[in-house]
């Protein structure tokens, strides 16, 4: 970030000397006024004196001082050094593109190859997008992100970037996961996947400033059947294994389930990711082994669950099942369920009332220790 702060502040002198300090007359609306007269017992500041926009008929399409410091500091920039002539949005626009956060690196969970593969194309290769917060705001805690889309895609934008950004402004290390799907993957390649997942963010935790028991895992709709999956069917590792990633312990130490799907038995199963996960004709026994209301013990870490009432792709029935199996077990557990919203709405940002659902998710989390460095 600080190379790119640098960058910017570079692109800023180079724009303002070719936009402004050119060698002939400027134009009118670049044109430097005569300073505002000072207030009556107050000295003109340099940027009064000097930089003071001539008011145009276009002044709404320009930037003051003020705006520009404050599109900085939104943006985690350091400010320019001033004082800032006038500036074209056009200029900001190009230092706050630049100033963008790189893309995620994207890490193989198996380098050498996933078990089960089918192939080598991307579908075949499941893998984490690594999404680090700045230095000064990292507190060690690190989520791996399940986006939805029924076992049959993923929602890697509003269920997988916007959580991992939001994550990000917290201080906390985000892991987008890009799980296998059907139909060319059933159960337990998903599960497999997650489970690879978590044991590759705890065994490389120094290297990416995580506390190896802070790792929990967000799941979003079927996404929220694997993160539930993982929260109940996990293991220490296998001691023996030649992998030591496999010799890690997969249990999340905390989960967020939004609006998720739980249950696998009819009236209240989501049927559409039944079928992807597990085919037409699926064991009964295996059905209920991954209704996961059924699989919460003691060891299921603290969850806090989001669903709205109005949720008719998965019932809100879901997530109030989990909930009493967590309270029946004595586990720690938090839920929030909002009177109106559809299925898969994400973070919800454009909805002011259901936008709120994430901040209840911030003081839980602060409540469990999570956001202190």
């Amino acid at each position: 970030m600080e190379n790119c702060g640098s960058a910017v502040i570079s692109v800023i002198r180079f724009l303002r000397g070719h936009l402004i300090n050119h060698d002939t007359p400027p134009t009118p609306h670049l044109a430097r006024s005569k300073p505002d007269r000072p207030r009556a017992g107050k000295e003109p500041s340099p940027r009064q004196v000097l930089y003071r926009p001539r008011r145009t008929a276009d002044s709404r399409c320009r930037l003051d001082d003020a705006d520009i410091e404050r599109e900085c500091a939104e943006n985690r920039l350091p400010t320019p050094p001033g004082p800032h002539p006038t500036m074209n949005i056009a200029l900001l626009s190009v230092a706050l593109v630049l100033s963008a956060d790189p893309e995620p690196k994207s890490v193989l969970l198996w380098p050498a190859g996933a078990p089960g593969a089918k192939g080598t194309e991307k579908e075949d290769i499941p893998s984490i997008d690594v999404y680090l917060p700045p230095p000064d705001l990292a507190n060690g805690t690190a989520v791996v992100v399940c986006p939805g889309g029924g076992y049959r895609h993923l929602a890697l934008g509003h269920e997988g970037k916007e959580p991992a950004a939001w994550l990000n402004k917290l201080g906390i290390a985000a892991f987008v996961l890009h799980y296998r799907l059907a139909p060319r993957y059933r159960h337990p390649t998903p599960m497999l996947d997650v489970q690879r997942a978590i044991r590759t963010v705890r065994s490389r935790a120094a290297e990416w400033g995580v506390a190896p028991s802070r790792i929990g895992v967000w799941g979003f709709s079927a996404g929220g059947h694997l993160a539930s999956t993982v929260a109940t069917h996990f293991d220490s590792g296998d001691p023996v294994a030649t992998d030591p990633i496999d010799r890690t312990d997969c249990r999340p130490d905390f989960a967020i389930l939004c609006y998720p799907v739980i249950t696998l038995l009819p009236p209240i199963a989501h049927m559409g990711s039944r079928k992807n996960l597990l085919g037409e004709d699926a064991d009964q026994k295996l059905v209920e082994s991954l209704c996961n209301e059924k699989q919460v013990n003691s060891r299921t870490p603290p969850t806090f669950l989001f669903h709205t009432d109005t949720d008719a792709g998965v019932l809100p029935e879901n997530s109030v099942l989990f909930y009493l199996a967590l309270k029946q077990a004595k586990v720690p557990a938090e839920m929030h369920i909002y009177s109106r919203g559809p299925h898969g709405v994400g973070l919800a940002t454009k909805d002011p009332v259901l936008a709120t659902w994430t901040a209840r998710l911030s003081d839980w989390m602060k409540g469990q220790g999570l956001l202190s460095k």
